[in-house]
């Protein structure tokens, strides 16, 4: 067996025979990445990236430099849709026993976001998390509900079914609950909301071809969400915690949901479908009222949500937005901590009022192109009308950078995982 392509990171300027300021050199068995300045992470995941390019599958990270973030870096940029493996870690035994863990968890949710629509519909969604939440935890410290079909009716999940009555699959929502201490008056700590829109056609408000063809990635919310609470009980949380996925299919036929419908939610908010296509918020407000139900003290939403929060802040960054604003600030630092961009956009109380009816208690849009200005926001303002203790403790995050369409610099095409790191330390952090 031939050995390993060596990556080494260095401090030096390249050899003048390599041209000017190259990113990575030959070595005599490998590469060196040369670093330079304060970007570092981004020059090393963009040499990952490079690897991946020249069509490398296996390699070793070697010598010294080698830090948790910088490795992470670089599998970020060498990762792609048809590969989730293929570095081999160094340093001590923590420090490769954290990014075996990053890296399980990461591939789970790449892999699902990346799934062929036809391959992961709501039901299935929903049991591939229970058997990975179970795996990762352990015997004993799981249980599960999945709500289906006509059952979400039952007990007044209007927004789940009716997103979902137009697919033959049926729409479902999964109410996890992660228990280590298997004591059934434990407090929930914490709940974690995923939009789980396994296949978004925009309903009768219907997308274009080109804007239709990534959309099995609207479940990327449900994913991070997931892996993110994976992540967390990897890296050792021991607090009763709430997994709540909303998942369905938004297709069209004769039962689908239309424009001019209005949906009576289980907390008494009356809400006019002025566009099939604003689902998102629409699945999610049942499942925030089902983490305000649990009496969790923190609850954060995650959802690929609004191309205005793209429009804002690009695919490079996430979105957060939160009434709690002490919170919100607390997040930002955890981002930081983690290496994952993000950043907050406005959301004030009055953002609630900003899509109006003139039938219901509020618009689930605005019927213009994209939802008019400040979209992102005002989705956010939706969906506050579903969460508990008046918004404090509940963070909503638009995942602008969840998903590439194309590949670029620095990533491959597909899901990111952007995210994953920061809503699992928000849970270590919050509930500690």
């Amino acid at each position: 067996m031939a050995e390993l392509l060596q990556i080494q990171l260095s401090s030096a300027a390249a050899d003048v025979r390599f041209g000017k300021n190259p990113l990575l050199t030959p070595t005599a068995d490998g590469y060196q990445i040369h670093q330079s300045g304060n970007d570092t992470l981004r020059q090393i995941q963009k040499a990952g990236r490079t690897l991946d390019g020249l069509g490398v599958q296996t390699l070793q990270l070697a010598g010294d430099g080698w830090t948790l973030d910088k490795q992470w870096a670089f599998y970020q940029g060498f990762c792609s849709a048809k590969k989730l493996g293929g570095v081999h870690w160094t340093g001590d035994e923590s420090t490769v026993k954290q990014l075996v863990a990053l890296q399980q968890c990461f591939a789970w949710a790449k892999k699902q976001t990346n799934a062929a629509p036809e391959d992961l519909y709501p039901e299935k969604l929903c049991h591939e998390a229970i058997e990975f939440i179970s795996a990762v935890a352990g015997a004993g410290k799981v249980t599960h509900r999945v709500i289906s079909g006509d059952a979400l009716l039952s007990e007044g999940w209007v927004g789940v079914h009716a997103v979902g009555r137009g697919s033959d699959r049926a729409p479902a929502i999964l109410v996890l609950d992660y228990n280590p201490s298997a004591d059934s008056q434990a407090p929930v700590a914490a709940a974690l909301v995923g939009k789980g829109i396994t296949f978004d056609s925009g309903g009768y408000s219907i997308k274009a071809s080109e804007g239709m063809l990534t959309m099995k990635c609207d479940m990327g919310g449900a994913a991070t969400v997931t892996a993110a609470l994976a992540l967390a009980i990897s890296q050792g949380l021991q607090k009763r915690v709430q997994l709540i996925l909303c998942c369905a299919e938004n297709l069209i036929n004769g039962r689908a949901f239309k424009l001019g419908d209005i949906l009576t939610y289980k907390n008494g908010v009356t809400v006019e479908i002025v566009n099939t296509d604003a689902e998102g918020r629409l699945v999610l407000a049942d499942g925030l009222q089902i983490a305000a139900a649990s009496g969790a003290p923190l609850v954060i939403d995650a959802a690929t949500l609004t191309g205005a929060a793209m429009m804002a802040v690009g695919t490079e960054y996430n979105a957060i937005f939160g009434l709690d604003k002490g919170l919100q600030q607390r997040v930002l630092g955890y981002a930081s901590t983690v290496a994952e961009p993000a950043w907050p956009l406005p959301l004030e109380r009055w953002h609630q009022q900003q899509c109006p009816s003139a039938y219901a208690d509020t618009a689930n849009s605005r019927p213009v192109k994209g939802g008019g200005t400040g979209g992102a926001s005002n989705a956010a303002g939706f969906l506050s009308r579903f969460v508990g203790n008046d918004g404090a403790g509940w963070l909503h995050v638009d995942l602008a950078a969840a998903f590439q369409g194309t590949a670029n610099g620095f990533w491959g095409a597909g899901a990111t995982g952007m995210g994953i790191r920061l809503i699992a330390e928000t849970l270590l952090r919050e509930t500690a």
